[in-house]
């Protein structure tokens, strides 16, 4: 059976753009969609609006783009820019160097996790950061299975901790300080014991609002979890 292609992937994967007018062009559209997710968030995206900041009506921008969704289709292939270049130092610095990368285009543009949610990646851009930190694995005795498994692991530590992570650098440590003074109001050690200790040990207190400490100790055990895995060659 012939498989339909749809015409966003025909596009992100070849197709020439189509001649518009007033200077328009489907990267210039995509350009300054991801500006404006950037700046106010994805809820603020219509195409509407994007037509007043691209100084167009509407309609010329339905020359290039078919619809939203096209459009953010469009922008997460772009967005994330081309893959790092992996350290040729082993895997685990090769890894440890994509997770970073990767982690940064999502504190750049947090928009792009509630786009992807759910979503498995077809586009040229999302797939060739895949391809890219499959490549870490490359000098490992690991199965190809293995290595793809291995790789979700770290992605989706990298999404999870970004999705938090950003948000709270954005908010800053008075609203962290807030959380904090709930949670020892709520929590207390008759209702739930073990949240209640570590409440009192002090992990919900407001520190200078770096996530970094943290995202560094949980990547470092992924990372020793995938060297047990590399030493015995295999799952």
């Amino acid at each position: 059976m012939t498989t339909e292609i749809p015409r966003t992937l025909r596009v992100l994967w070849g197709e020439p753009d189509r001649p518009g007018g007033r200077g328009l062009s489907r990267d210039r559209i995509v350009a300054a969609g991801i500006a404006l997710a950037d700046a106010d968030g994805i809820a603020a995206l219509s195409m509407a609006r994007l037509a007043e900041r691209l100084g167009s009506a509407p309609m010329s921008l339905y020359r290039h783009v078919s619809n939203k969704d096209e459009l953010l289709a469009f922008m997460t292939d772009a967005a994330p820019g081309p893959p790092p270049d992996l350290p040729a130092t082993g895997w685990r610095a090769a890894l440890e160097t994509w997770a970073r990368a990767l982690r940064g285009v999502y504190y750049a543009h947090p928009w792009i996790l509630q786009v992807t949610a759910g979503r498995p990646p077809l586009d040229p851009g999302q797939l060739a950061w895949l391809d890219r930190g499959l490549s870490a694995l490359d000098d490992t005795a690991l199965s190809p299975a293995d290595r793809f498994e291995l790789l979700m692991t770290v992605l989706h530590f990298v999404r999870g901790e970004a999705a938090i992570g950003a948000v709270l650098l954005q908010r800053g440590p008075g609203d962290q300080a807030e959380y904090g003074r709930l949670i020892a109001h709520f929590v207390t050690p008759e209702r739930m014991p073990a949240l209640a200790a570590a409440s009192a040990a002090g992990i919900f207190a407001a520190g200078d609002g770096d996530p970094e400490p943290s995202f560094t100790f949980g990547l470092t055990r992924v990372l020793d979890g995938i060297d047990v895995m590399v030493t015995r060659g295999g799952g």
